[in-house]
């Protein structure tokens, strides 16, 4: 969300952040509600300050005995008082406009971000390892022999419909195991806090990181006016919201392993096999509180602690930058991850580490106070999956499978999974 100030004084960066994404200039519409806004909160403080004038020349009258007087500047204060409900509902309504205007704006995209319409203009930057050399043809994670029973996709949809799966035996765990994992190396590794955050939230948990209003279709909301959270982002991120924070405890960086939920509105017909695409998985998330100063940095930072997990697992992916018209609505920068998955022959996404800028930060009120103590700044948001469980949980199978449908477990998980090196059949 930006400030009305900035887009009157710098018009021409906000239009051209728009139209790097492909959307319409916005600077005049916003900057005319912006005026009609301030007019109204001019015509009321001059009627305020008018009536507090007026005011007191009724006690100078009555002092003076002038009753007449006294009189007609009573009926004028009465006049104006009358006046100050309509003014201000015009300022509530003014003041709603352009709120509801700025909450639509995406966040502009930095300079270092390649321009282009969609997926296919986004730019690699570099890749890790080589994908897995087999004497058979892999197969999909949940055709191999191994995983059929204990990946049940046919109990999930007696149970909740589709886009749902129940896990069992060696798998379930396994799913356990990559959590546990991601938690132990961003903690004891990379210098994150743990937080078990609550999976339902409030409208303005959602609408600081910018899920609402423009999202809401893709979003699970309960009965009693909660929503599930689509990521552990809105729930760590919010987590300093309404708060100013002091500049010598940035950054401060969150992990947490929660379920997620999407209702993945815009997803008809997409990745209907198979957990690729669920409206229920799990994931570790990443987010850092930082300084303008140190967020650029920071946003590297992520991406490699991001990185490291994969490493460990020895998979094989690459990092895309993406570009302007493929971003997501609050980022103003992102790197996605994308692991090889042997069984479609094809990069996914495993990981998405964006650079928010103090986007979110507005919209939460969320703020530091600089070492020399002279005032106060929207702090700088970052977010990224560190990683998405179920996508690692998929590429482990499909790159340690064997030919005879097991899967051998990675070595860095094999403690988690009580010593167990193979998967080999449904039990």
């Amino acid at each position: 969300m930006f400030d009305p100030k900035w887009i009157r004084d710098q018009p021409d960066l906000l239009d051209r952040g728009l139209r790097r994404r492909g959307l319409e200039a916005a600077s005049k519409r916003l900057i005319a509600l912006d005026e009609k806004r301030r007019e109204v909160i001019a015509k009321l403080q001059t009627l305020q300050e008018r009536r507090n004038a007026i005011s007191k020349e009724v006690g100078v009258a009555k002092k003076e005995n002038d009753e007449a007087r006294a009189s007609r500047l009573m009926a004028e204060v009465a006049t104006l008082k009358a006046d100050v409900p309509k003014l201000e509902q015009e300022q509530r309504d003014a003041d709603a406009a352009l709120d509801k205007a700025l909450a639509e704006i995406p966040n502009v995209p930095f300079d270092d971000v390649p321009d282009g319409k969609d997926a296919n203009a986004n730019v690699e930057r570099h890749r890790f390892g080589k994908p897995p050399q087999f004497v058979f043809e892999p197969k999909l994670h949940f055709e191999l022999g191994g995983v059929r029973g204990l990946m049940d996709f046919e109990t999930a949809a007696k149970l909740s419909g589709t886009r749902f799966v129940v896990l069992k035996g060696a798998v379930a765990r396994l799913e356990r195991a990559l959590s546990q994992f991601f938690l132990d190396v961003h903690t004891r590794e990379h210098g994150y806090t743990e937080v078990n955050p609550p999976i339902l939230v409030r409208d303005e948990a959602m609408f600081g990181t910018a899920q609402l209003p423009k999202f809401a279709e893709d979003q699970f909301r309960t009965t009693v006016d909660l929503w599930l959270i689509p990521t552990a982002e809105v729930s760590l991120t919010n987590l300093v919201r309404e708060s100013i924070v002091e500049e010598f405890s940035l950054p401060i960086r969150f992990t947490a392993c929660t379920p997620c939920f999407r209702a993945e509105a815009g997803a008809a017909g997409k990745d209907t096999r198979g957990m690729i695409r669920q409206h229920q998985f799990t994931k570790v998330e990443l987010v850092s509180i930082t300084t303008p100063e140190q967020s650029k940095d920071e946003h590297e930072r992520m991406l490699s602690s991001a990185e490291a997990v994969l490493k460990k697992l020895d998979l094989h992916y690459r990092v895309m930058t993406l570009c302007t018209g493929d971003m997501g609505f609050a980022a103003g920068k992102t790197y996605d991850i994308e692991v090889w998955l042997p069984g479609e022959n094809t990069f996914r996404e495993i990981s998405s580490c964006s650079n928010c800028g103090e986007f979110q930060a507005r919209r939460m009120q969320a703020r530091y106070r600089p070492n020399d103590g002279k005032g106060t700044r929207p702090v700088h948001t970052l977010n990224g999956s560190g990683v998405a469980v179920g996508r690692a949980l998929i590429a482990v199978l499909e790159n340690y499978q064997q030919a005879d449908g097991s899967v051998v477990v990675p070595s860095v998980l094999q403690p988690y999974m009580g010593g167990l090196k193979r998967i080999e059949k449904a039990i």
